[in-house]
């Protein structure tokens, strides 16, 4: 039992479980009923993805000092008690069943599921 961090579109793996979709936006040109089908996501969950302005902040992030402000800031927002209690029950869950979470993102080192990544294993979870 574990969580996997994956990219969205890709193909799973075979023990990945339910694919939790953690972006604000689903994704463009793609029918909602192909979206599991073609790998995005099981769920939609926009609750764990950086706010609009964030996002922005995300893509524009040339530094690494622009990057690590972006790191805080998204921190700061998971630090709200639905998002915290959303990734205390993920971390929780993890101990008993697989699933997956994830984003758009090619590289995951300038991605928020690296944060998620971290926050979830700061709380126990199980990360495959």
């Amino acid at each position: 039992m574990a969580i996997r961090i994956v990219r969205l579109g890709t193909r799973r793996h075979p023990d990945e479980g339910l694919r939790i979709g953690t972006v604000r936006r689903p994704p463009r040109g793609v029918p909602k009923d192909r979206f599991a089908a073609d790998n995005w996501y099981d769920v939609w969950y926009p609750e764990l993805s950086p706010s609009p302005d964030l996002v922005s902040e995300a893509l524009h992030a040339e530094t690494d000092a622009d990057w690590n402000k972006f790191v805080r800031a998204f921190r700061k927002e998971m630090k709200e008690s639905a998002a915290s209690r959303t990734l205390d029950l993920l971390a929780a869950l993890s101990h008993t069943t697989t699933f997956s979470v994830g984003c758009y993102c090619e590289n995951e080192a300038r991605c928020h599921r690296s944060v998620l990544r971290e926050l979830l294993e700061e709380r126990g979870a199980e990360i495959a």
